[in-house]
């Protein structure tokens, strides 16, 4: 087994990770918890569901996944979001970006062996990297759906939508690498006005309309395209995005996934960063990067510096850490800050 693959691997054993598969606007997420019954648990075959959702990676393509590392800022000046994005070159990510609502046949590729005969709907989102899906064997959906086929699901008067809104079926985000499936309710008035807890969908064509395969705080590089993302136990936010008290056992273990995968000009302003408050040095003397990614992973490495020394007791650390903060972290720019990362 490959590095990328065995690290996969047990991240999908792991109910402290996440994992989405999408595009900015519409993702589908996978969460599992600790002790919940597992419907398919193969993650040597880089496949997990519960009867809540499933995720899985195809392994055929695993020699082509890039995985790109990163941290991003969040408006919360305590916390950051972090994700390992899998990316492939551009011209294998892109798919048909069908435009309409579009019957794709039996969904003989679904996780659980039971879905393998309900029929697969293309929602027509003209996604690049990503075909969205719903899946259903209800008759009076199907007639509904069948009927509007060709159509897009955003006319006014298109009767799809609110039979799909109601209906609540199978979403499947399937890319080129693999796939995510959602069986819950879809977030709405049958849910509170909620996402459900665990697996679930967004679909937000606010979003969809800015046409970006990704958020601009998401450094990826130029000819890639983020086809979906692990999501690691976050140190200080939870499953749900609830406060959680600094777990330096989950900060250390995405550090050495940073450390291999992540963006080396983002690591080497990190390593520089701790190297100069060892040294004692001022905040004004640090040479502060301009660009924008280091610069966001200067202010996460602060951020962690300050829950470290919190957590140790190093007072005169922590006022040192206060004081760069002060300088380079005092006010969040919306600019350079992303809400946390899907899952986490």
């Amino acid at each position: 087994m490959t590095e990328l693959a065995d690290m996969l691997c047990t991240h999908l054993k792991d109910p402290e990770a996440g994992w989405s598969m999408g595009t900015f606007g519409a993702i589908a997420e996978f969460h599992q918890d600790p002790g919940e019954t597992l419907a398919v648990d193969t993650p040597d075959l880089f496949c997990r569901a519960t009867e809540r959702g499933g995720v899985r990676i195809d392994p055929s393509r695993l020699a082509d996944i890039v995985p790109v590392t990163y941290e991003a800022l969040s408006p919360r000046a305590h916390r950051w979001s972090h994700a390992v994005a899998l990316c492939l070159p551009e011209g294998d990510a892109r798919r048909e970006a069908r435009a309409v609502l579009t019957e794709l046949g039996a969904d003989e590729a679904a996780i659980r062996t039971g879905d393998r005969g309900a029929i697969l709907f293309d929602m027509g989102l003209s996604l690049p990297q990503c075909d969205f899906c719903i899946r259903t064997e209800d008759v009076a959906v199907l007639e509904i759906l069948r009927r509007c086929a060709g159509r897009s699901l955003f006319e006014p008067d298109n009767p799809a939508m609110p039979a799909i809104l109601k209906a609540h079926p199978h979403r499947v985000a399937v890319t080129t690498i693999g796939r995510v499936e959602v069986y819950q309710k879809i977030g709405g008035p049958d849910t509170g006005g909620v996402s459900p807890p665990g697996p679930h969908t967004h679909v937000l064509p606010q979003l969809l309309r800015s046409g970006r395969t990704h958020s601009a705080n998401t450094p990826i590089p130029p000819g890639l395209m983020p086809l979906g993302s692990l999501h690691p136990g976050n140190p200080v936010v939870g499953p749900m995005g609830e406060e959680r008290a600094f777990d330096p056992h989950l900060h250390a273990r995405f550090q050495a996934l940073l450390e291999r995968y992540g963006n080396a000009s983002a690591v080497a302003v990190k390593t520089d960063l701790l190297a100069a408050l060892a040294r004692g040095d001022h905040p004004q003397d640090f040479a502060c990067p301009n660009d924008r990614s280091a610069r966001a992973a200067m202010r996460v490495g602060l951020r962690q510096q300050e829950h470290l020394a919190r957590q140790s007791g190093k007072e005169e650390y922590l006022a040192k850490i206060l004081a760069w903060r002060t300088v380079y972290d005092r006010a969040v720019d919306a600019a350079d800050t992303d809400d946390e990362a899907p899952g986490h």
